[in-house]
């Protein structure tokens, strides 16, 4: 019995002390509500398509708990904000995520509101293709009412999607001469073919993707200076037989705008996503497209920047890129398979696996470009540049094509990584040449590499190894050069001659830099 006694008098003590206690008695807010910030910011969305989840934390300062009699939407119910208070929709029916009662928080603890939109740009004014949309976040009302402004920036755009099958509910696939017999195929691919009055991407609004654009047979997609074409997930173009893509940028006033580049990227606007790699799939040109070019575009973002396959001993090149940048792709930003590829004032950056690969053989000629790769987010296995002749096939068999011509020449090939090229030869034909350029592969801190003849001026001539190029900010793809980077005054100026102007429109001079940026003198604030 003695035992029991500390046991009832603790329980007796507690009762009492609970039966005692009104701070469990929630009081209505006196407007005393504490916000982390006064204005939501959603950003950028396109016409139709969801945001990002957004927060807004709430404090109760005091030592009383309390009830917030309601939080609502000020625009109600046609509002195309959505919100949800710590966990909860609200009220059911069309006010679901508009309105709230008594939402109850404890002394001195916070909540959160979690904060989307969808906007249909269609029924409301627009200037100039966009619209400020705007709402406000209402606590409690009367003399007691506190809000919280939400603003969002909505712009129109032009979308291209493929169509549902309404039993099914699965979007139409691309069907097209994949394997070159003659006879349509059908792809998993979900996607349709651009329509003749869609073949013109002009700058008037942005345009937005969902699934593959395919460019059919015989058909042009041009794109013109200004553009901005935007992906959703798992999308990009596909130029098929003997079609051709045609981007035709322009050099741009203004280095950070790019008004007059063409820019491609992913469909969320919102700074968040503005360098994450991975967003999109790929510019495809697919095996027997021709005539294909690329001037002053920025490609970023996405898995492939550019996947050209075919066209290797063809009379002129499959692909001529020029004046562009790539950055920030989770595979490769140019992936060439048997094809040909001509380049100049290339930059690449940022890259999952290879900057630049240009496998199973082929011709691949680049002047004054810089093929970097800076890649800090995962484990990368391969080089900035990789070159090789075959393709596995299975475990005991592969098959080589020739490498026709690899020349690279007043370049930069260069990446936190060491060595930054390699060269994988398997069958007989296996031609490649660098010139006057700053390459980065050390042999002497890598066990068991072969020699790659670097005296022998047949492949290596005018090049320097293994001296640090002084970019700019390389992981934020900063690549440009000041006047105390080992590139400056590498390049060969009959070479030069060909590029006269650098990716930003600097002449190159009597004695003109490797790479596609002539040296500057770096501000302070670089």
């Amino acid at each position: 019995m003695k035992r029991l006694l500390p046991f009832f008098l603790c329980f007796g003590i507690l009762v009492f002390w609970s039966s005692c206690r009104e701070d469990f008695e929630f009081r209505p807010s006196t407007g005393n509500l504490v916000f982390e910030r006064d204005t939501v910011f959603l950003d950028t969305v396109f016409n139709n398509i969801g945001s990002s989840t957004f927060n807004l934390k709430i404090f109760n300062r005091s030592d009383e708990d309390i009830v917030i009699p309601t939080i609502q939407l000020e625009r109600g119910v046609s509002s195309f904000y959505r919100m949800n208070v710590d966990g909860s929709t609200g009220l059911e029916g069309d006010q679901e995520g508009k309105f709230f009662e008594d939402v109850e928080l404890l002394a001195n603890d916070s909540l959160f509101i979690f904060i989307e939109t969808t906007i249909d740009i269609s029924t409301l004014p627009t200037l100039e293709n966009e619209f400020l949309y705007t709402d406000r976040i209402l606590f409690d009302s009367g003399s007691e009412q506190q809000d919280v402004d939400l603003v969002t920036l909505v712009r129109d755009a032009i979308f291209i999607f493929s169509q549902r099958d309404n039993t099914t509910g699965l979007r139409e696939t691309l069907t097209f001469d994949v394997d070159g017999d003659g006879n349509p195929d059908e792809t998993t691919l979900e996607g349709r073919f651009l329509e003749d009055n869609e073949l013109t991407f002009t700058n008037e609004k942005p345009y937005v993707i969902y699934g593959y654009a395919g460019v059919g047979s015989g058909q042009t997609l041009t794109i013109e200076a200004g553009a901005r074409v935007h992906f959703h997930a798992d999308s990009g173009i596909i130029v098929t037989d003997n079609a051709s893509l045609q981007i035709n940028g322009e050099i741009s006033n203004d280095p950070e705008a790019l008004e007059n580049e063409v820019i491609f990227e992913g469909d969320r606007l919102e700074p968040l996503f503005s360098d994450i790699p991975g967003q999109w799939g790929t510019i495809w040109l697919f095996n027997g497209s021709i005539n294909n070019t690329i001037n002053y575009a920025t490609i970023k973002n996405g898995t492939i920047g550019i996947l050209a396959e075919g066209n290797d001993s063809g009379p002129t090149d499959k692909l001529t890129i020029t004046n562009s940048q790539i950055y920030n792709f989770s595979a490769f930003g140019i992936l060439g398979r048997a094809t040909s590829i001509r380049g100049e004032n290339v930059v690449i950056n940022n890259i999952g696996q290879s900057s630049f690969a240009g496998t199973l053989g082929g011709r691949y000629n680049f002047t004054h470009s810089t093929i970097a790769n800076y890649w800090d987010t995962s484990f990368r296995e391969f080089p900035a540049l990789l070159l090789n002749d075959f393709v596995q096939i299975d475990a005991t068999t592969i098959a080589t094509n020739p490498l026709l011509e690899a020349n690279f020449i007043n370049c930069i090939v260069y990446g936190n990584d060491n060595p930054e090229f390699i060269l994988d030869q398997q069958g007989d034909v296996f031609n490649f040449k660098f010139t006057n350029c700053l390459l980065r592969f050390d042999n002497n801190n890598l066990e068991g590499t072969q020699n790659f003849m670097f005296d022998d001026i047949t492949f290596y001539e005018g090049n320097i190894f293994n001296e640090d190029p002084e970019f700019r900010d390389p992981f934020e793809n900063g690549l440009q050069i000041d006047e105390t980077s080992a590139a400056n005054g590498l390049a060969n100026p009959l070479f030069s001659l060909q590029v006269p102007f650098d990716i930003l429109g600097i002449s190159r001079t009597t004695s003109p830099d490797s790479g596609a940026y002539e040296s500057i003198i770096f501000s302070d604030d670089d």
